[in-house]
Formats: C-alpha cells, sequence, structure tokens
C-alpha cells in the first residue's frame, strides 16, 4: 500500500500553497508549548518546493520556535503547579518531565540547548525552565543557538539534496513509513511487556 507516497506528494503540494509560511509559523509556536508533531515535516516539503526560499524558512521556524519556547517558560514560571502539572500527569509525561528536571539539575542552560537542536521534546524544557526559575537570557540564547541550529541545518540539508534527495526520498517513503510504523508497535509492545 502506497499510503506514505500520497501522503508525502500531498504534503509536497500542500508546501507550495501561499499560506503555508504561516501555518509553519503557528505550528513551530504550538511545538514549543504543546502540539506533539515538530515542525521539520513541514520545513523540509517547503525547501523542497522553493530551495530559494530555504533561509528565510528556517529564520520564520527559529523565531516561532523561540517565541513558542518564552511562552513555555512564562506558563511554566507562572502556572506549572495549577495549570501545567495536572496536564503533564494527564497525557502521560511526568517522567520525561522528572528526567527534564534532573537534566536541568545536571546540566543547566545546556540542556535547554540540547533540547532544542535534538528531537527531544522541546516543550518539557522550556516549561521546566520556568519552573526552575532559570535566568531568562541564558534560556533565551541557548534556545536561538540550538532551534537555529537545527532547523537551519534542515533546510541547508534539503535545500543541498535538492531534487536528487526528493526522488530517493519518493523512491523509499513507503518503505520508510512502514518502517517507522513497524517501529512503533514493537516499541510500543516491548514498554508494555
Amino acid at each position: 500500500m502506497k499510503i506514505f507516497s500520497a501522503l508525502y506528494d500531498w504534503t509536497l503540494k500542500w508546501a507550495e500553497h501561499k499560506l503555508a509560511p504561516r501555518i509553519l509559523a503557528v505550528i513551530t509556536f504550538a511545538e514549543s508549548v504543546f502540539f506533539p508533531i515538530p515542525p521539520d515535516v513541514l520545513l523540509a516539503p517547503m525547501v523542497l518546493a522553493k530551495p530559494q526560499k530555504a533561509w528565510f524558512y528556517a529564520t520564520l521556524t527559529t523565531m516561532a520556535s523561540v517565541i513558542g519556547g518564552v511562552v513555555g517558560y512564562v506558563l511554566g514560571y507562572f502556572m506549572f503547579d495549577a495549570w501545567i502539572q495536572p496536564i503533564i500527569t494527564e497525557i502521560g509525561y511526568q517522567a520525561k518531565m522528572d528526567q527534564a528536571i534532573a537534566w536541568f539539575e545536571e546540566w543547566g542552560v545546556w540542556v535547554v540547548f540540547l533540547a532544542g537542536f535534538s528531537p527531544i521534546p522541546y516543550k518539557v524544557f522550556t516549561l521546566s525552565a520556568g519552573f526552575l526559575n532559570m535566568m531568562f537570557l541564558p534560556f533565551l540564547l541557548a534556545s536561538f543557538v540550538g532551534r537555529g541550529m537545527r532547523f537551519f541545518l534542515v533546510a541547508g540539508l534539503v535545500k543541498w539534496g535538492g531534487a536528487r534527495m526528493e526522488q530517493k526520498l519518493r523512491q523509499w517513503v513507503d518503505i520508510i513509513g512502514w518502517g517507522l510504523v513497524a517501529l512503533i508497535v514493537v516499541a510500543y509492545v516491548i514498554y508494555k511487556a
């Protein structure tokens, strides 16, 4: 079944829409606070569709992410006990939050940089930074550097790969998609066992 090829084609087509940059900014902002899907899934096809705008899209994604991170920081600072902690417990993120707090205690601002650059859920660290009263300026700087490096790297690789990368991705997208589904199922079974 070529479900992932159809989704891939749909995403590429949608990436050319005139509202795509605004949607990218909204998704990126939301991902820094609560949304589970990383913005890379829209950033990459947008760069494939319009490689001449790669750096603009990377800048837009970085700015929206950092602004979302600031909102997450403020929420963690002012509303953690009343609003955020019950939500974290309800959606099963408590273990991730406990791990984030332990990492903050051990590595401080470097953990924000790491979370900004890696696929680790950035939102957990923005909320934790506020809750733990991390100094705001180092938080902001680490967020800019970490998120900027990540999104500029994605945009740069996709721009550099261009048509060759797009052809290879199109060729393998269904295998990659089904492999990812299988990996998730296996991880879930192992986790429950």
